[in-house]
C-alpha cells in the first residue's frame, strides 16, 4: 500500500470535525477543491469508504470513524512529542479555548494571563462549542459542563449570569426590538433565547455573537449578554431582571496527563485567578458606578 503522509490524515481529521471541505479548507489554507482531492486519495489508499457525502456536509462512515479515532490517538501522541520538545528547548505552546466572551474578558487582562517574561506562546481559539481536550486538540478550556471524560480535569470557576441589555437611556421604544445570532450559529442556551421567547420581534441577526454587544450599544434593539459584560459597558443598561434560566456553572478543565506541565499549569493557574476576582461581576452582582 501507497505510504501515506501524516499531513493526509490531518486534513481528514479537519474534515471530520469541521463536517464538510469549506470549513476544513478555511482551517487549512487549502481550496475546497483541493481538500476533496486529497480526502479522495486517502480513500484510494486506504481502500475505504470514509465520509458519506451530502448537501448538508460530510458525515463519517463506520470505517471512517475507526480511522477517525485511531488517527486522534496519533494526533495527541504527536502533540505531547512535541510538547515535550518545546520544553527542552526552553519554548512552547499552549492552546486554550473558550467561547466569545470568555476569551473577550481574557483579552481585556491579558497582561494577568501572559506576560513579556513569559517564554510560551499563547494560541487562543474562540469557539462556542465545547472545548476538546480528550486527545489534546487544546491544553485548557473554559466549559459550561462539567466534562465526563476519564482523563480531564476540572476546576470551578463560579456561575455565569446573563440578562438583556440596550443603550442607556435609548429613546422609549428603541428597545423594543431583539437582537440575534442566526439559528444554525445559535449553539448555547443564551444564543437560542431570543428564537425560543422573541419570535417577530428579532431586528438583527448576525452570525458572530460579538456583534451582539455592538449593536445593543448603537441602539439598535436589545440583546442577551452575559451579566459581566453588559455590566462594564457604561454604554448599556439592563432591560430587565436576569434571566434565570439562563444561569449555568463554568469549569477550567485540561488534560489529566498535562495539567502538571509548568506552562499549562501557569496559564491554568492565572486564569483561575481570573475569573474569581471577576467573580461577582460574572454571577450578576453589578459594579458600583460612581457619579
Amino acid at each position: 500500500m501507497k505510504n501515506i503522509t501524516w499531513d493526509s490524515y490531518q486534513i481528514f481529521l479537519l474534515v471530520a470535525r469541521q463536517g464538510g471541505l469549506t470549513g476544513a479548507a478555511l482551517a487549512s489554507g487549502l481550496s475546497p477543491a483541493t481538500v476533496g482531492r486529497r480526502v479522495l486519495d486517502l480513500e484510494q489508499a486506504m481502500g475505504h469508504q470514509l465520509f458519506l457525502r451530502s448537501q448538508t456536509g460530510y458525515r463519517l462512515t463506520p470505517d471512517g470513524q475507526g480511522l477517525f479515532e485511531q488517527v486522534q490517538a496519533m494526533e495527541s501522541a504527536a502533540r505531547k512529542v512535541d510538547g515535550w520538545r518545546e520544553q527542552a528547548q526552553g519554548s512552547s505552546v499552549v492552546r486554550l479555548m473558550a467561547g466569545t466572551w470568555g476569551t473577550w474578558l481574557i483579552c481585556e487582562n491579558i497582561q494577568a494571563i501572559r506576560s513579556d517574561r513569559d517564554s510560551f506562546r499563547l494560541d487562543m481559539s474562540v469557539s462556542e462549542r465545547r472545548a476538546t481536550l480528550t486527545h489534546r486538540e487544546h491544553d485548557i478550556g473554559i466549559r459550561a459542563v462539567a466534562p465526563d471524560e476519564p482523563n480531564l480535569t476540572r476546576r470551578s470557576a463560579g456561575e455565569v449570569a446573563y440578562a438583556a441589555y440596550r443603550q442607556r437611556n435609548a429613546p422609549d421604544g428603541s428597545s423594543l426590538s431583539w437582537l440575534a445570532v442566526s439559528e444554525e450559529d445559535a449553539i448555547s442556551p443564551y444564543l437560542r433565547w431570543p428564537h425560543e421567547n422573541a419570535g417577530s420581534s428579532i431586528a438583527v441577526i448576525v452570525s458572530r455573537p460579538r456583534s451582539l454587544l455592538d449593536l445593543a450599544r448603537g441602539g439598535a434593539g436589545q440583546a442577551i449578554l452575559p451579566c459581566f459584560v453588559g455590566d462594564l459597558d457604561p454604554g448599556l443598561e439592563r432591560g430587565g431582571d436576569e434571566v434565570k434560566s439562563l444561569r449555568h456553572p463554568q469549569w477550567i478543565v485540561t488534560n489529566s496527563e498535562d495539567r502538571h506541565r509548568r506552562d499549562i499549569r501557569t496559564v491554568s493557574e492565572r486564569l483561575f485567578r481570573l475569573l474569581k476576582s471577576h467573580a461577582d461581576l460574572i454571577a450578576g452582582k453589578r459594579p458600583s458606578r460612581t457619579v
